[in-house]
C-alpha cells in the first residue's frame, strides 16, 4: 500500500520512481477538510443537497460512505499526510478543502461561517509545516461580498497563495454575477483553482460512477466554456486558472468552439475575440490518467501549463507523479522540472522557497 490511510492505497500498480534526477515537486491538487464544519452544517444538510450525492445510486452512495471512513485520517491528520508525500515524493502540497465542504447552497450567513472555519483549518496545517504547505481558500461564492471579504482575509492576513472555486453555485454560473470577484483575484494576483463540485443535471449519470467519471470532468467543461464565452477571461486577461482533473473534455477540442463563434452570432453575443485567446491562459493539472493524453496537453497548451495534481486521498487520485512525468518521454527534462514542480512554484510565488533551497530553473 502507498498510503497509510486504510483503503488509500495505490492504485493500477503504481510504484513511486526510484533514480534518475530529483526535480523539486508541488501537488496542485490535494484535498483536507475540517471534521468541525461537518457539526456546524448538520442541521441542515441532507443528500438533495449535494449533486454528487443526489444523483448517485445506492451502490455508489455506500461505495463514497466506505471510501469515506478510510480516508477520514488522510484528510485530517497531518503527520499521516505528511508521510504520505514522502512515499509520493511531493516537497509541498497547495492543500485546498474537500470539495464536500465548498457546500455554495448554505445561506450566506452560515456560509460565510463554515467558509472561516475550513480556511482557519487550512491556515493551521500551514502555519505548523510552511515548509511543506501553502494554503487555497475557500471563498463563499453565494455571497459576492463575502466572498471578496474572505479572499482578501486569506491572502492578506493568512498568507494564502491562492484560492479554490467549484464548477457552479448551485447550478448558477461562475462566470455571472461575480465581476468585483473575479476582478479581486486578478487585482491581488493569485492563482485559481477549479475543481467541481458536483454535476447538477445528473440524472443520466447515477450508474457506473458516471456522476463523477463523466460528469466531474463536464461539469469543468461547462464552467469554462462560460467563463470564455460570458468574456470573463477577456475582462480580466491576467486570471490564472488551474484546472483539475486536465481540464476535463475542454482542454482536447478548443477548435469547436474557434469554429462556432466564427460561425453564428449566437456565439459571439460577449466574446470579442476569438476562443482561443481565452483558453490559452488556462492550466491544467497532470491528473489525466494517461501519458497519450497528458502528450495532447503539452501539445496544445505547452507544458508552461500543466502542473502535478494526484487528488490525495480520494480512489480517482494518481499517487505517482514522479514516475507519471518522469515516464513521459515526449519531455525534456526541464519540462519535467517545470511540470512537476517549476510552474506551481511560479503561479505560487515561491521563488524564495526555491532559491533557499538552492534550487534553480531546469533543476
Amino acid at each position: 500500500m502507498l498510503f497509510t490511510c486504510p483503503g488509500a492505497a495505490a492504485r493500477s500498480g503504481q510504484a513511486v520512481a526510484k533514480g534518475g534526477r530529483r526535480h523539486f515537486c508541488i501537488d496542485i491538487h490535494c484535498h483536507v477538510i475540517n471534521p468541525a464544519v461537518d457539526d456546524m452544517v448538520r442541521h441542515v444538510a441532507s443528500a438533495e443537497r449535494e449533486p454528487a450525492v443526489k444523483f448517485a445510486n445506492a451502490l455508489t452512495r455506500e461505495t463514497n460512505r466506505r471510501q469515506n471512513e478510510n480516508i477520514r485520517l488522510c484528510l485530517t491528520s497531518v503527520e499521516e499526510r505528511l508521510r504520505d508525500m514522502d512515499k509520493m515524493g511531493v516537497d509541498v502540497q497547495a492543500i485546498s478543502s474537500s470539495p464536500a465542504q465548498l457546500m455554495y447552497w448554505l445561506d450566506p450567513e452560515l456560509g460565510a461561517k463554515t467558509a472561516r472555519a475550513v480556511n482557519q483549518n487550512i491556515a493551521s496545517i500551514v502555519a505548523k509545516h510552511p515548509d511543506r504547505f501553502v494554503g487555497l481558500a475557500h471563498a463563499p461564492l453565494q455571497s459576492e461580498d463575502a466572498a471578496v471579504a474572505e479572499l482578501e482575509y486569506c491572502i492578506k492576513t493568512l498568507g494564502f497563495r491562492g484560492v479554490e472555486i467549484g464548477t457552479n453555485i448551485v447550478g448558477k454560473e461562475v462566470s455571472r454575477g461575480l465581476d468585483r470577484f473575479w476582478a479581486k483575484v486578478q487585482a491581488l494576483d493569485v492563482l485559481v483553482f477549479m475543481h467541481p463540485n458536483g454535476f447538477t443535471g445528473g440524472e443520466r449519470l447515477s450508474d457506473h460512477y458516471f456522476i463523477n467519471v463523466i460528469g466531474n470532468p463536464l461539469d469543468t467543461t461547462v464552467a469554462v466554456g462560460h467563463l470564455v464565452f460570458d468574456g470573463v477571461l477577456e475582462r480580466y486577461p491576467k486570471l490564472k486558472i488551474v484546472l483539475a482533473h486536465g481540464g476535463g473534455y475542454l482542454g482536447h477540442y478548443p477548435a469547436r468552439m474557434d469554429h462556432v463563434w466564427g460561425a453564428r452570432a449566437d456565439a459571439r453575443t460577449v466574446l470579442k475575440t476569438k476562443p482561443r485567446r481565452s483558453l490559452d491562459k488556462l492550466y491544467f493539472d497532470t491528473i489525466v490518467f494517461d501519458r497519450e493524453q497528458l502528450k495532447h496537453l503539452v501539445n496544445l497548451w505547452g507544458a508552461d501549463h500543466i502542473l502535478v495534481g494526484t487528488d490525495y486521498p480520494y480512489d480517482m487520485g494518481w499517487y505517482d507523479p514522479r514516475g507519471f512525468v518522469d515516464g513521459c518521454r515526449f519531455l525534456k527534462d526541464s519540462e519535467k522540472a517545470a511540470i512537476k514542480g517549476l510552474n506551481a512554484a511560479k503561479l505560487l510565488k515561491l521563488g524564495s522557497r526555491l532559491k533557499s533551497m538552492g534550487i534553480r530553473k531546469g533543476k
